[in-house]
């Protein structure tokens, strides 16, 4: 799980463009209009609400976008229908790959999810076939916090687990439904997390090497692109020299 920072700082750096494109808040309206369809329009009773009303606060949405959303999801407001359908697949370098989609049309989100594998070298599976490699975990990031701080906080809140990054940022990871739980009783401490949010984690990792890697971030990158595509989780590991070559 020490790796989660490095592919995250990454991940968020995309994000921030995305951001501007305003690409990112339709991907997460889409995630708050379904999670509060699904589970309901509390977010205290809903951990998917929660995780997904805390990654919109991350990326700056406003408070009135998000209540909007939830309350469209929750059926006080018109709004397209959507279903969560996840795919999963392999991706160069016998990565693990898992794509989660929201859709209104399965057969044209399957097909550009397949085309997106199969462009990139990789081949899209059956149901099952690498999901059994990712654990689904709240995780909490801080980029400048104290390690004891944190420490003790996070495991007084109920928190799995705390790991101290190579960049010295520190991830406290937490079993998802626990998510917003402990991510209150760390604001409640005083800490202010960089990034909250529920993700998959992979069990074990793939090496890449000056081949395999660029093609792994083409994949990654043709399926964010996707619209109907919210997440792409994958287990690929870049060391740090080869990732500053790319």
């Amino acid at each position: 799980m020490a790796g989660h920072s490095k592919w995250a700082n990454i991940k968020h750096r995309k994000a921030a463009q995305d951001a501007k494109r305003g690409k990112i808040f339709t991907k997460l309206i889409r995630e708050l209009t379904t999670a509060a369809r699904e589970g309901g329009s509390d977010a205290a009773s809903n951990p998917r609400l929660r995780a997904a009303v805390d990654k919109a606060l991350s990326n700056n949405m406003t408070r009135d976008t998000i209540d909007r959303a939830v309350k469209r999801g929750a059926g006080e407001l018109d709004g397209q229908q959507l279903e969560t359908v996840v795919y999963e697949g392999y991706g160069p370098g016998g990565t693990a790959v898992m794509v989660e989609c929201m859709t209104d049309n399965r057969n044209r989100t399957v097909s550009e999810v397949r085309h997106a594998f199969s462009k990139s070298g990789g081949n899209l599976g059956t149901d099952g076939s690498v999901a059994y490699l990712f654990e689904k975990k709240g995780v909490i990031s801080y980029a400048e916090a104290d390690e004891e701080t944190v420490m003790e906080a996070a495991l007084e809140a109920g928190a799995d687990d705390v790991v101290v990054n190579d960049d010295d940022s520190v991830d406290v990871y937490t079993q998802w439904e626990e998510f917003g739980s402990v991510k209150d009783a760390l604001d409640a401490s005083g800490l202010e997390a960089d990034n909250a949010e529920v993700t998959m984690i992979p069990s074990t990792k793939a090496e890449l090497d000056e081949d395999t890697a660029p093609k792994l971030l083409r994949l990654i990158d043709m399926l964010e692109d996707l619209d109907d595509v919210q997440e792409v989780y994958h287990n690929g590991d870049i060391s740090d020299e080869l990732a500053e070559q790319l």
